[in-house]
């Protein structure tokens, strides 16, 4: 699978801290070996193929899986994360 990320999550994920940076690097590289990976509690969101996971406690992001593409929506502070601010 292959990893990319929107211009809002690149652009969200700069502006957090540099430990949060490597957290989520860390998480993403769980995402491509298996999006259903036990750290990251991955869950589906609502309505479509979005979905959330952990960054740690307080950070999240969105992605979406597709046929052979993990596309990374969202990246932040809980709500922030969830795309609902």
């Amino acid at each position: 699978m292959k990893l990319d990320v929107a211009p809002r999550a690149r652009k969200q994920l700069s502006k957090l801290p540099q430990n949060i940076q490597k957290k989520a690097h860390r998480q993403f590289s769980f995402l491509l070996s298996d999006y259903r990976h036990p750290s990251l509690h991955a869950r589906k969101m609502g309505g479509g193929g979005i979905f959330e996971a952990r960054i740690d406690i307080h950070y999240r992001f969105t992605f979406q899986v597709m046929k052979e593409q993990i596309f990374i929506l969202t990246v932040g502070p809980h709500d922030e994360g969830l795309g609902k601010k």
